[in-house]
């Protein structure tokens, strides 16, 4: 009965080993994580078309100079077949995957706590690798309309789905390690482009043609790929009974512990919570005041240091723009500063989350904003002063944050509304992810190009924009100063609980005996050891590629 989708039959018996449920999770978290990663198609797809003499057509808005005209073009672009898509074009699937990702996670959370992880995680199967093989459609027929349609908006509702299906899960298995056992899922979706970025461009080198990318191809093979790791992943998701808790394990005292409850809040009353809004407002914060500037970092490092990355320190970034072979050069040091920021990015996610658990989530956020405050002041001193190491090490710091408040924020959750609803409660704060993926690089870029347009020096641009960063890091030090236990009358009664818990059952059966998975039989060590190597295997490869990529870079 594996195939069995009830909540009911995945509820693990007295022999199952809690440590098989993170690598399923980070089955599919890798494999969704892709969405990152989707930039390596950019290019490639932007010289699609050729002509008779093999020369890439035109864009479709070619010419284009201003906002609207570019808009214009994409629309154009949209239903086209006789020219070329821009990146503008193609980087509205960024947008779709995001927004996306916190409406469906917001829409959807309640039923995936009914419905339990399993179910969520093959529909998010079916939404992120169906969409896949639409856009390979798309792709084969030039068709932009059916890249977004498929990888951004069905796409979009698989990885939000994907991405909350664990959380619950994983924060019920690990009452005594919330923090760590988040991370460990999270730092997979921060991790999931190291592997598949790398994987995507070796597929479009074998596929590729004179006349042809090898695109469609490598989003076949990808779909294929992904389909069975997730599929994998989603199977093995486990729930434990009603109740169950670590052998030897006792919950916090609360007296003691007043940040860390053991009730719960229903879904529907989580929202009219001040504590809700104030989680909100620390998560957006948090990465309003990195996304947009991580979303930068190649051409911001090149800006600033210029001539400085390739050993002729006398150059400006102006000076390089007019040599072809001097920009490939800056181009290169940019793309391995963007590769260790992504190391870091996804180290802070099971680094910062661990250590959540001992020095609590609240403090941990302080960290957060406090730290990250000085390391733009930081940076600010950096640029100013041409200290490259000083500004490498800022940044890695401020990514690692940005990580780890992914990671850290569900334990959070958990830690102040119980275990219940958690899944569906972090699927609506996600919208605050949403919000600061507009909020973040429209204060970035709009304040990068109005100082370019002042002719500012291009060594001097981010200067400002630092400090702006800065200034949202305060807000969101507020916001988490201001957070206290949420109020008893929010709190399910113990029946309420009870109903709670019996919902979706037997109910979506018809039966009313189903046998729990393993009732007594330990799970095998081998299959244990076999999940783990399944998904380090590609995690390691992925650190290489990148680490090497770097260090080649920068040695």
């Amino acid at each position: 009965m594996l195939f069995n989708l009830s909540k009911e039959h995945i509820t693990a018996g007295k022999g199952f080993n809690r440590w098989l449920v993170p690598p399923a999770a980070l089955a599919v978290h890798l494999s969704i994580g892709m969405a990152y990663g989707f930039s390596v198609f950019w290019k490639p797809l932007g010289t699609a078309l050729t002509g008779p003499d093999g020369a890439p057509l035109a864009a479709c808005a070619a010419g284009a100079s201003t906002f609207s005209d570019k808009l214009a073009g994409t629309a154009e672009a949209l239903f086209a077949t006789d020219c070329n898509w821009t990146q503008f074009d193609l980087g509205w699937m960024y947008t779709l995957f995001f927004v996306l990702l916190g409406c469906s996670a917001a829409l959807w959370g309640g039923w995936l706590e009914r419905a339990g992880p399993r179910k969520a995680g093959l529909v998010a199967t079916l939404c992120w690798c169906g969409g896949l093989l639409i856009s390979a459609c798309g792709v084969y027929h030039h068709q932009l309309w059916m890249m977004w349609l498929g990888s951004g908006v069905i796409g979009g509702i698989g990885l939000g789905l994907g991405y909350i299906s664990p959380v619950s899960t994983l924060i019920k298995w690990f009452p005594d390690r919330r923090g760590m056992a988040t991370g460990m899922a999270i730092m997979g979706f921060g991790g999931g482009a190291m592997i598949g970025s790398p994987l995507a461009t070796k597929l479009m080198s074998l596929f590729a043609t004179p006349t042809e990318p090898g695109v469609w191809q490598t989003f076949v093979v990808l779909a294929i790929v992904y389909f069975i790791f997730m599929t994998c992943g989603s199977l093995g998701y486990r729930i434990p009974a009603a109740n169950w808790k670590p052998e030897g394990w006792t919950p916090p005292d609360q007296q003691h512990k007043r940040m860390v409850v053991n009730k719960h809040v229903h879904l529907k009353n989580a929202h009219k919570t001040p504590q809700f809004w104030l989680l909100w407002l620390i998560l957006c914060m948090n990465v309003s005041a990195a996304i947009g500037i991580i979303g930068a970092a190649a051409p911001m490092l090149q800006e600033t240091f210029g001539g400085k990355l390739i050993a002729q320190p006398s150059l400006t970034f102006a000076d390089i723009k007019a040599d072809e072979s001097l920009t490939a050069a800056a181009a290169a040091v940019g793309a391995g500063f963007v590769g260790l920021i992504s190391v870091f990015n996804i180290f802070g996610r099971i680094g910062w989350a661990t250590s959540s658990d001992k020095l609590g989530r609240r403090n941990t956020y302080f960290i957060f904003f406090v730290l990250g405050a000085f390391m733009y002041i930081t940076a600010t001193y950096a640029a100013n002063h041409h200290q490259l190491a000083l500004f490498l090490i800022a940044f890695c710091v401020i990514a690692s944050m940005y990580g780890g408040g992914f990671a850290t924020i569900p334990a959070y959750l958990a830690d102040l509304f119980g275990t219940q609803f958690v899944g569906a409660i972090h699927g609506r704060l996600l919208t605050a992810w949403s919000t600061a993926g507009i909020v973040g690089p429209v204060i970035v870029n709009y304040m990068h190009d109005v100082r370019l347009e002042a002719k500012v020096p291009f060594a001097d641009i981010y200067a400002p924009i630092f400090l702006t960063l800065a200034a949202l890091l305060g807000i969101g030090f507020v916001a988490n100063l201001l957070v206290r236990p949420v109020d008893s009358k929010y709190f399910m009664t113990d029946a309420e609980l009870a109903v709670e818990q019996s919902l979706g059952k037997s109910k979506e059966t018809g039966a009313t005996n189903v046998k729990p998975i393993n009732d007594g039989k330990p799970s095998s060590p081998w299959l244990v050891r076999l999940a783990w190597l399944a998904v380090l295997i590609p995690i390691t490869y992925g650190i290489s590629m990148t680490v090497q990529k770097a260090w080649a870079l920068f040695a």
